[in-house]
């Protein structure tokens, strides 16, 4: 049997009459062979190892751990409106237990939340807002987190609410698409016997009384593209006008498994900027597009699970519950750059935003 040992000129010379005859034929090889062939004579490595490229925009490298800033849990899917472009639509009646909500919330902290925000759905639905009420006072007291705020509709909220929980609540966006109730109706952010215009300028009220930061939400669609909201905004004064794109979620808003259907209320880029353009003398106006928006949101689902919208529908990664903040975070798609470019994080503290209530 022949043994070829490193001590044996059996191989090298193999080599050198290879890369003789190879350099002969393709110039261009000679130098990397000879670096082969050097290899072997010296038991040394001259060839550079293959380089990784880096993380793409919605990456991160193995082993990094995703800070979760700020985080939109959605606690409930239901609702009392009925808002044709909802895209977290009442698929599930679920909510976790209040404890283990808080559980969780707790594990977000440790992790490095600074933010949360509760929506829906409609967080007022649940208890008549005493679960949002006591998760809102255990972030604010327990956890001690620099913000706490809600998105609501505003239909079902009380004063009472307000003398119980508003000192805990730093801020309150309330959604509103038009200044005219029957653009509103066609929409579908009604319900029978409750004037949505009515009730945001009581909780507007309310907020100035309470001292919580006011906001309006307003997603720009094909029923509201052409409005001009300017005098109504500036006379409502909130800290934030923020206007989203209608955005299309497969099997939420869009598809056959869906419960709405938005496909007819979508808008082009061109005419979303015709409505920024349109109100861009507005101070408060902070305007995200499609692109700033669906990947550069932390969503939490009603079970604890992070939605990845990536792929145009919500693929959930494993309850954090379950296997931790980083195992459940990783599988997010977060866009923390898009987060940070669109002005994510911001001035979102009542106590820092020095407000003249």
């Amino acid at each position: 049997m022949l043994i070829v040992t490193c001590t044996s000129f059996t191989l090298p010379l193999a080599l050198v009459l290879i890369v003789s005859v190879l350099a002969i034929i393709f110039p261009k090889v000679k130098k990397f062979f000879t670096r082969i062939a050097w290899d072997a004579l010296t038991g040394e490595c001259s060839v550079a190892a293959p380089t990784v490229p880096p993380p793409g925009p919605s990456q991160t490298l193995p082993g990094t751990a995703v800070v979760p800033t700020s985080v939109n849990y959605h606690f409930t899917r239901q609702c009392n409106y009925k808002c044709g472009f909802c895209f977290h639509t009442a698929k599930t009646s679920f909510v976790l237990p209040l404890e283990t909500a808080k559980k969780g919330l707790r594990l977000l902290a440790e992790a490095g939340m600074e933010k949360v925000n509760f929506s829906g759905g409609e967080p007022f639905i649940k208890d008549r807002g005493r679960y949002v009420g006591e998760l809102v006072r255990f972030c604010k007291v327990e956890l001690g987190l620099p913000s706490v705020s809600i998105v609501s509709n505003g239909s079902l909220i009380t004063e009472d609410w307000f003398n119980k929980y508003g000192e805990w609540l730093d801020i309150l966006a309330i959604s509103c698409d038009s200044f005219d109730e029957g653009t509103n109706r066609r929409i579908g952010r009604h319900q029978t016997g409750k004037g949505h215009l009515r009730c945001l300028r009581q909780v507007r009220t309310w907020c100035q009384q309470y001292k919580v930061a006011f906001k309006i939400n307003s997603v720009v669609n094909r029923y509201n593209i052409d409005e001009d909201m300017s005098s109504e905004i500036m006379e409502l004064n909130p800290i934030r006008w923020k206007v989203f794109q209608c955005l299309l979620i497969g099997g939420e808003n869009a598809g056959p498994e869906a419960l709405r259907n938005a496909e007819d209320m979508v808008i082009p880029d061109q005419e979303f900027d015709q409505f920024v353009r349109r109100h861009e003398h507005v101070t408060c106006l902070v305007p995200e597009s499609n692109e700033k928006m669906k990947d550069s949101y932390l969503i939490l689902d009603e079970y604890m699970r992070f939605l990845d919208c990536r792929e145009g529908r919500k693929k959930p990664s494993k309850s954090l519950l379950d296997v931790g903040v980083q195992g459940a975070i990783q599988f997010s798609g977060f866009d923390e750059k898009m987060f940070l470019k669109r002005g994510g994080k911001y001035t979102w503290s009542k106590a820092d935003l020095k407000l003249d209530w």
